[in-house]
């Protein structure tokens, strides 16, 4: 519930700062700023290939109740990120900034704000990177206030960002930079001081143990392939599109992907808050809980999606023109298209979470991996032969359906998980849901003139009808009945009052 709260705060003020911001730096410092911004995270794919080794470690000795091993792991973790983040420091000042300079398409006048993003976005990096294993300590421990409270905080910071840049005269772009590298270091000093104070294992000493490095660079040497795959597709989709369309087309895809960041918050609280129970339930050997959180979590992470993703498929234009106002070209299909594939992705993460669990991820990684890469030169053929932006996304619509049926052939046999049990759990309740729940908004759409009772009037019936349509097919008569009863114990306590 803190994660929500968190969310709905987070989620205003990150829909409210991207109007202003895109308003105030303008279409093209807009989409400069997203397409180098976006090219540095590219370096964080060897970060987060750890992340997701040190994330599985903590939850999994938490879950063994070994406080000595949680120690050594936090430890070796920090000194492993740090290294990490001296190995990319160098690879973002050489080979990275000859790409930058040689290669994206930017505009000759605003070559030097692009330097001071790119700088400044390196730095907010570094200390992200060295910051992760206080992160997931807090997440293994399933302290959700805590991180929904900083999250407050951050985004807080960030409103107060966008009222800065129009007190001071100074290259705006530049200027944005700054402060978000700003907001970083603060944010990332809070979780610093938090964790030192209540957690024992956060107090860092220099610990090196040979076979423990060995064991988390081996976990994250097969992480490193998945991550990179998807910071390729991702951000280097992001490329391929500067290149061939020019900072305008980033522009319109970055907005498409701040829509898909708020929408997909509505999934990822609620992930984040499973995650370290489907951990836990394999470290204790407790696999039929474990099966279970996977159905639940992969269809619950469907339907928390879908009930805030339709009326924005449905309405997308009229709400993205309310939204910003000026409205890039694309960003609407973009949009609608960005909607698909992350109501896809959404059922998939418990999965992704269970082959974390099990620490074997080679197969995983190699070919979840290897068809998510696909998604880069199939983009660029189709690109080459003309095709229109929204291409990049029909190819990775395709690979991300692909993607689901390679994730469950390769889990199965490693958490004993019955392929048939998923379908029917998970599959065929989600496809039924989905028809039905779009008829009444599509009728109500396409039967009024586009109006602001128009999109009143379709949120109210896309949310009536897919809650309904998920009580009666989505969900099972057990999880009918705990319904129910939730329902009437939270009417007797409002009458109580």
């Amino acid at each position: 519930m803190m994660l929500y709260l968190r969310m709905f705060l987070t989620m205003a003020v990150s829909l409210y700062t991207s109007r202003i911001i895109l308003n105030t730096l303008g279409i093209e410092d807009f989409g400069i700023y997203n397409v180098v911004g976006g090219f540095v995270t590219m370096f964080a794919f060897l970060n987060s290939s750890m992340a997701s080794a040190t994330q599985r470690f903590l939850s999994f000795e938490i879950g063994r109740k070994d406080s000595v091993k949680l120690g050594n792991v936090f430890s070796m973790s920090v000194n492993i990120h740090f290294i990490i983040a001296f190995v990319i420091l160098i690879f973002a000042e050489t080979v990275g900034l000859w790409f930058l300079n040689t290669q994206l398409t930017l505009p000759p006048d605003r070559m030097v704000a692009a330097q001071w993003v790119y700088q400044f976005s390196i730095l907010a990096l570094m200390v992200n990177m060295v910051s992760v294993p206080y992160n997931a300590i807090i997440i293994a421990h399933e302290r959700m206030n805590v991180f929904a409270w900083v999250s407050i905080a951050e985004v807080s910071l960030k409103l107060l960002i966008v009222f800065m840049l129009q007190w001071f005269g100074f290259d705006k772009l530049k200027l944005y930079a700054i402060l978000i590298f700003a907001v970083t270091l603060i944010i990332r000093m809070v979780y610093g001081v938090y964790c030192n104070k209540n957690f024992k294992e956060s107090k860092f000493r220099f610990f090196w143990d040979k076979p423990l490095f060995n064991t988390l660079m081996s976990y994250a040497g097969w992480n490193l392939w998945g991550n990179a795959a998807s910071v390729i597709m991702d951000q280097g989709l992001n490329i391929l599109l500067n290149i061939f369309f020019g900072p305008v087309i980033n522009a319109a895809r970055a907005i498409a992907f701040q829509v898909k960041s708020a929408v997909q918050q509505f999934v990822g609280n609620f992930q984040m808050a499973i995650n370290p129970q489907i951990i836990k339930s394999y470290a204790s050997e407790d696999l039929k809980y474990m099966h279970q959180l996977i159905f639940q979590g992969a269809k619950y992470s469907f339907f928390l999606l879908f009930i805030m993703s339709l009326p924005i498929f449905i309405e997308a234009e009229i709400i993205l023109r309310l939204w910003l106002k000026t409205v890039p070209e694309y960003t609407v299909i973009f949009t609608r298209l960005v909607i698909i594939n992350i109501l896809i992705d959404s059922i998939s993460g418990p999965l992704m979470t269970a082959a974390q669990a099990s620490g074997k991820i080679k197969q995983y990684q190699s070919v979840v991996g290897l068809l998510l890469v696909l998604n880069l030169p199939i983009s660029y053929l189709f690109l080459k032969m003309d095709y229109s932006p929204e291409v990049t996304l029909y190819v990775g619509i395709s690979l991300s359906i692909i993607a689901l049926y390679a994730r469950l052939k390769i889990i199965s046999p490693l958490v004993n998980l019955s392929i048939s049990e998923y379908l029917n759990n998970v599959v065929l309740r989600i496809i039924p849901v989905v028809f039905i729940a779009f008829i009444s908004p599509t009728l109500v759409y396409i039967s009024l003139e586009e109006n602001f009772i128009r999109l009143l009037l379709t949120g109210i019936t896309s949310i009536a009808s897919v809650l309904m349509t998920i009580y009666y097919i989505g969900l099972s008569k057990i999880e009918q009945q705990f319904m129910n009863r939730k329902v009437k114990q939270l009417f007797n306590k409002i009458k109580s009052r």
